[in-house]
């Protein structure tokens, strides 16, 4: 048994809300050029162009990559073998983020009441945290800010196994063409498949945290996801919705067994930036 104090988590958490706002994946980057070499609209190409301009003078200047620094969406992986002391475990973690926020002078996005007053906690907190316990004696903390932007895109649904895979590509591609520039395109399409309700929506998630740069492990999911980028980049909507082939970067899937009677399909979509940064104590 490995013993750790929830204090050494608080500015782990803080960095890691800084980087991942200041800091762009080398992933995203590689990704960036390789399309826009072969980006047909000029104006696509300028896009880009800017884009990349922008992630390397926020590393430099040491500022936010964009102004939605995001919801604090925090995965940890707690070995079962580590025996937590010293405070709050969730409270450790939102200090970090409530830290994070203030040093990094990145804004603070989340209200209290999602519809009465809806007022500004003033230091982004509470961040919403998934923990799930896995082997060994360390924790791994990923901190991955979500814009409203690409949130707002974002959608589940319910489909019967009837529909089969040719009912989830369409589900996929229309949302991304109704959701047009709002999530700040060239996109990351994840999606979740299968599980339950709320399970599909999570997989969807977590499926945005793998690298650019890596192929589904899954060759029958690596083969539709192909298909579903070529799909969606033949939309037309382009960089940050000015047209062009550059709609989407990369699309991530994730499924799990579901019910006999059920087919729930996720889609979380991810603007360009693709922030997220891990550490592993």
């Amino acid at each position: 048994m490995r013993e750790i104090n929830v204090k050494e988590i608080i500015p782990i958490v803080r960095k890691l809300c800084i980087d991942a706002n200041y800091y762009i994946g080398e992933d995203v980057i590689l990704k960036l050029k390789e399309f826009n070499k072969k980006e047909e609209s000029e104006t696509g190409k300028g896009v880009i162009s800017i884009l990349l301009e922008n992630y390397e003078l926020a590393a430099k200047e040491q500022m936010p990559s964009c102004q939605d620094t995001g919801i604090a969406v925090i995965f940890i992986e707690l070995g079962q073998d580590v025996h937590l002391v010293g405070g709050d475990f969730i409270s450790a973690i939102n200090e970090g983020v409530r830290r994070g926020y203030k040093d990094g002078y990145l804004r603070k996005s989340m209200v209290d009441d999602p519809i009465i007053e809806r007022k500004n906690t003033k230091d982004n907190t509470p961040a919403i945290i998934y923990t799930d316990i896995v082997p060994g004696d360390k924790i791994k903390i990923t901190v991955a800010p979500k814009g409203g932007g690409s949130e707002n895109m974002s959608e589940v649904k319910m489909m019967k196994a009837a529909d089969g895979i040719e009912g989830v590509i369409e589900f996929v591609v229309d949302r991304v063409k109704r959701s047009g520039g709002n999530p700040c395109p060239p996109i990351v399409v994840g999606i979740g498949l299968g599980g339950n309700f709320e399970q599909s929506a999570l997989l969807a998630k977590k499926s945005l945290l793998r690298p650019l740069t890596e192929k589904n492990d899954n060759p029958i999911w690596s083969k539709y996801e192909d298909l579903m980028l070529e799909k969606i980049n033949d939309l037309g909507i382009g960089p940050q919705g000015l047209g062009g082939r550059t709609t989407a970067l990369a699309v991530h899937i994730l499924s799990k067994p579901c019910h006999i009677a059920s087919m729930p399909v996720a889609v979380n979509i991810q603007c360009h930036a693709a922030r997220h940064k891990t550490a592993i104590i």
